[in-house]
């Protein structure tokens, strides 16, 4: 019998649908062993980490101070150098703590320091609290070591002309001028460094005197004690004494430099430029009178580079022999300019000339003009070593150290009544009294010789 036309159709339909089945499995399988292949194939190529040490630098002795390395890493990559630095373990030395400091110059370098170490911690953490009180103690504890810089202003900006050796990265590598923070951020940094120049201490840093982030390998660090971590910031100091309290006994010098680069954030700093600009303008002033600033002198010396202004209030010169002794007068009064308070003092023998103040005997006794203005006690004086140069009024002259100067004669009703005619600077111009009123004592800011 024949089978019926709608039957042959039926299995016909069934055969070519298993026939699609058993392609579509096959594919299937097919992927299935292709594909894994294609995806090994073809998979990234994964580069072991670095496997590295850094040769152990040997223990500097007592009497060898350490030298400070310039700031260099090792060539890896954030990755390598984070599981790197986790195999460094911490010291298991004690961490004391380091004794508190409180800057003790005047109000002048007193604002600059704060301002120095505030952009320091500032651009160095962040505006992070935490990592601005770390950084503010490591600063610190580089102040009173003697392998760094005597000044705070030193410290932060230490290397801060070399494109690299900085000690702290964002002096040198143009931050400040990429980057202003906000006035609140500025002032929690301030805040933070008021607080660390007037005794406030970090104590889970201890007397780490260098710190990096966990993602670099600086190359110094196999010469220092890992002893904590703040956040990505991990602290080291130097092994063997010159890490332990012993070794930070210095003391700071107290007249703190002007930075530049601070202008345009630090009032401080900004008016000790225009300083700087304006000592600019006098020196080649002076350079065509013939006189010469200690930094030009023969006579002065490599270490007298700095001594053309030793403080911001402060101008130093070396007198050239044969000169005038009453130019000083105009020299100094065109150096003081419209400034309320102002030293300039000037010395025959370059080898004299300070770097800071006090002066000390030597440089009293050498010492060729002294002129003092402090307008806030209308006190105004210009005084000559009178053994190097004759005066006609003996109050013109510099007293030598030592010298005690008798108090004046109680004034008469008469001379209280006629105000001292003033000459050109012949001794004290003080404001004029009035008739009843004592003659105003001279200032206690005089300086050394006055």
């Amino acid at each position: 019998m024949t089978q019926p036309e709608s039957a042959r159709g039926a299995s016909s339909s069934s055969a070519r649908g298993f026939t699609a089945l058993h392609g579509i499995l096959t594919g299937i399988a097919g992927l299935a062993i292709v594909g894994p292949a294609l995806v090994v194939a073809n998979a990234p190529v994964i580069v072991p980490a670095k496997r590295m040490a850094l040769p152990r630098q040997r223990v500097v002795p007592k009497a060898e101070i350490p030298q400070v390395e310039p700031l260099k890493f090792v060539d890896l990559t954030p990755t390598d150098a984070r599981a790197f630095n986790a195999t460094v373990p911490f010291s298991t030395e004690p961490n004391p703590a380091a004794k508190p400091f409180r800057f003790a110059g005047a109000p002048d370098d007193l604002a600059r320091a704060t301002d120095c170490m505030a952009a320091g911690i500032l651009y160095e953490a962040g505006d992070d609290t935490l990592g601005e009180r770390a950084v503010a103690q490591v600063v610190l504890n580089r102040l009173r070591h003697p392998a760094f810089p005597k000044t705070v202003c030193g410290v932060v900006f230490e290397g801060q002309d070399r494109s690299t050796g900085c000690q702290f990265s964002f002096s040198c590598d143009g931050a400040i001028t990429r980057w202003h923070p906000t006035e609140d951020a500025w002032r929690r940094a301030r805040e933070v460094a008021t607080a660390a120049l007037g005794g406030a201490v970090f104590s889970q840093v201890g007397y780490a005197t260098h710190y990096h982030t966990d993602w670099v390998v600086p190359y110094w660090q196999s010469s220092l004690d890992k002893i904590t971590a703040v956040h990505t910031h991990l602290f080291f100091r130097w092994s063997g004494w010159w890490g332990t309290p012993a070794a930070f006994g210095r003391h700071p010098e107290t007249v703190e430099p002007v930075i530049t680069q601070l202008a345009s954030l630090s009032d401080a700093h900004k008016t000790g430029a225009a300083f700087d600009e304006a000592q600019a303008a006098l020196a080649e002033a002076s350079a065509a009178m013939g006189f010469v600033t200690a930094a030009d002198s023969d006579d002065a010396g490599a270490d007298d580079a700095s001594a053309r202004r030793i403080d911001a209030d402060t101008v130093v010169v070396v007198f050239p022999r044969g000169q005038s002794p009453d130019t000083l007068v105009t020299a100094a009064t065109q150096s003081c300019g419209n400034r309320s308070f102002c030293r300039y003092m000037a010395w025959l023998d370059g080898t004299k000339v300070p770097t800071s103040l006090p002066l000390d005997t030597a440089q009293m006794t050498s010492l060729t003009f002294s002129y003092l203005r402090d307008r806030s006690n209308g006190y105004e004086r210009a005084l000559w070593n009178c053994r190097e140069y004759k005066r006609p009024d003996p109050s013109q002259c510099l007293q030598p150290p030592g010298t005690k100067i008798a108090a004046p004669p109680p004034a008469t009703p008469d001379a209280a009544a006629k105000p001292a005619v003033a000459t050109d600077l012949n001794g004290v111009r003080r404001k004029p009294a009035a008739p009843s009123d004592p003659v105003a004592p001279a200032p206690n800011k005089a300086g050394a010789g006055q």
